[in-house]
């Protein structure tokens, strides 16, 4: 497979301008692998060659402008687009993904308590390759409107607010302008608890064996997420950029939690099974106002590479605990960020991959 480099990036951004993905998601397909047919409209702003990454089970069939082209010419996770001229095109894939067991690209989990299953997305840092294809660079924004087919009985829900068209037909509302990796998909039988504030439309989900336990604490991450939304909204002269606020606590998730607009996911341990302490859940609530900072930094202002991945995380922290603090009842945050966090920092600083320059400059 190959890695997108900088350079790549940079010389990709000046060929493309990259107005509107539309995704059709068969999620019926059986259990290995599931159905993903994509078109992206485009302009290249002057002739020449550039590339599409997938990372196909299959890759059935690859047209431009109406025109086949040969499916075998992928090569890895590349397909080249070669002899494009200037102006505007339509690119279309269908091809066959392959679920994902270990949380990159389209996961899927089969809960063992009641054999129920459950699926999203994960797409960070270069993973949406693995459900759709994508011009897949954080620069490269775009709208993305998703259609989803899912079993009957499921919920699905993605960055926009979700409608259910009948038959297990999802359509999700159009993304404003977003990055590839912040595009999301979940589906299930997820137990939901949905609410409104400031006129938008909020909800909290889980697997359904955690019903209980969600239902137990959704007073307590309701009124967290309300008063950090109406904090930032006093902070920010820019209002919230998307139609919707969902949270989604997933199984089997590989990260602690993901900004994904409209539709944050959080590691489901966050459900909280037993009694725990008050700085366990002031964690947990740090960890919501931290994702919503997101919403502005880092979704709606996005770092155009990723050596700038340290800022957006740094800011989406200071203003988590900052805002916590002032709009909650945790308002020793800034203690348990000296207790942990900093040393945490202190001790990820001194790893020598963080260290591009040696210390002695006459090293060799």
């Amino acid at each position: 497979m190959s890695v997108l480099t900088r350079d790549e990036a940079q010389t990709r951004a000046q060929i493309l301008d990259v107005e509107r993905y539309t995704i059709a998601l068969d999620l019926t397909t059986g259990e290995e692998t599931f159905d993903s047919a994509t078109a992206i409209r485009f302009t290249a702003r002057a002739a020449g060659d550039t590339f599409v990454e997938v990372k196909p089970a299959t890759l059935r069939s690859i047209s431009l402008d109406g025109q086949p082209l040969d499916p075998a010419l992928l090569d890895g996770n590349r397909y080249p687009l070669t002899g494009l001229t200037a102006g505007p095109h339509e690119l279309r894939v269908d091809a066959a993904m392959h679920y994902s067991r270990t949380g990159e690209g389209m996961h899927r989990f089969t809960d063992p308590t009641d054999g129920e299953t459950y699926l999203y997305t994960q797409l960070f840092m270069e993973d949406v390759q693995r459900v759709f294809a994508a011009f897949d660079q954080p620069d490269l924004k775009s709208v993305f409107a998703i259609d989803v087919t899912a079993p009957e009985g499921w919920t699905v829900l993605g960055n926009g607010v979700a409608e259910h068209t009948g038959e297990g037909r999802w359509t999700i509302a159009p993304t404003p302008l977003i990055s590839t990796y912040l595009v999301a998909v979940a589906a299930g039988p997820w137990h939901s608890i949905t609410t409104e504030h400031a006129g938008l439309p909020f909800g909290i989900h889980c697997r359904r064996s955690l019903a209980p336990y969600l239902d137990a604490d959704a007073d307590e991450i309701l009124d967290i997420t309300r008063a950090c939304y109406d904090r930032y909204h006093e902070k920010f002269d820019e209002p919230y950029p998307f139609d919707s606020y969902d949270q989604a606590f997933v199984p089997e998730f590989n990260a602690g939690a993901m900004e994904n607009p409209g539709l944050v996911t959080f590691r489901d341990e966050f459900v909280y099974r037993s009694a725990v302490t008050d700085t366990e859940r002031q964690t947990r609530a740090m960890v919501i106002a931290h994702e919503m900072a997101h919403m502005w930094f880092g979704d709606l202002v996005t770092l155009t590479w990723w050596d700038d991945i340290w800022l957006n995380e740094s800011f989406a922290e200071y203003m988590g605990y900052q805002t916590l603090t002032e709009a909650t009842r945790f308002t020793d945050t800034w203690v348990d960020f000296g207790v942990a966090r900093k040393g945490w920092g202190y001790d990820a600083d001194q790893r020598p991959s963080t260290h591009p320059v040696a210390p002695d400059p006459d090293a060799v």
